[in-house]
């Protein structure tokens, strides 16, 4: 039977629905890390006043960032430093315990093993810091296609799609999951890069919902924890779709 893109949206909708507690618990659980990692490292009013006008000059003054970082003192480029470094961290830290989450729960399926969220918590916790360091890696090479240009951006998404299911599926090194990855992805490109759009453009319409003004939600966290855990599961099923592709070609 040919591997189609309908087979495999249905299979992954249906494996959604099966598994739907465990992974809400999941997305709840990273989201929940982000917001916590944010406010621990919350920066003081002052920081914050920093980034807020700086905001407003870029707005008022239409200058690019770079140039407004430029003009800037050393003590409020430091802020606006400690400011990104904390939401990259916590954001890379958040995609980790997902990614590592479901791939321990698809595996444990696969295996025929009766999945439990604690259990499923403590499988991945020793390749937690390599797995990190994969995605850190595939995310700043992303970042840098889409920087340079969108088409490179996407490519590069696309080449390092199966690295995380490959780094711990076949328990192999990063570089050597980023390589194979690479060769299955472009093989079969034409069922991974619409599934692709297709989670891209879910995310761009759930950060427009969110901005919306007259959603009047209170709470700051509250909005960021709604707008992770719904991103979460959008990525939770972007997963369970391309490992199922990965086990019907591993087959």
């Amino acid at each position: 039977m040919s591997i189609t893109a309908n087979r495999l949206y249905r299979d992954s909708f249906n494996f959604l629905r099966n598994e739907l507690f465990t992974i809400v618990l999941l997305t709840l659980f990273a989201a929940l890390t982000t917001v916590m990692i944010n406010h621990l490292f919350l920066p003081t009013q002052e920081q914050l006043n920093i980034l807020e006008t700086t905001k407003n000059q870029i707005d008022a003054q239409n200058i690019g960032i770079k140039q407004m970082i430029s003009q800037m003192s050393p003590e409020q480029q430091m802020a606006i430093l400690k400011i990104s470094a904390c939401a990259t961290f916590s954001m890379l830290l958040g995609h980790v315990l997902l990614i590592g989450g479901m791939l321990s729960i698809m595996i444990e399926i696969s295996n025929n093993r009766p999945v439990r969220f604690l259990k499923t918590l403590s499988t991945f916790l020793p390749v937690l810091p390599k797995l990190f360091l994969l995605v850190f890696i595939c995310t700043l090479l992303i970042q840098l296609g889409l920087t340079a240009f969108i088409i490179p951006g996407i490519i590069i998404a696309l080449s390092v799609s199966f690295s995380p299911i490959i780094f711990i599926n076949e328990k192999v090194g990063i570089f050597s999951a980023i390589s194979r990855s690479s060769k299955m992805a472009f093989t079969h490109a034409r069922l991974i890069i619409p599934a692709m759009l297709l989670w891209w453009s879910a995310k761009l319409l759930l950060l427009l919902l969110l901005s919306i003004n007259h959603l009047n939600i209170s709470s700051h966290n509250m909005m960021i924890l709604i707008f992770n855990a719904l991103n979460y599961f959008l990525l939770a099923f972007l997963l369970v779709y391309l490992f199922r592709l990965y086990m019907l070609l591993r087959a």
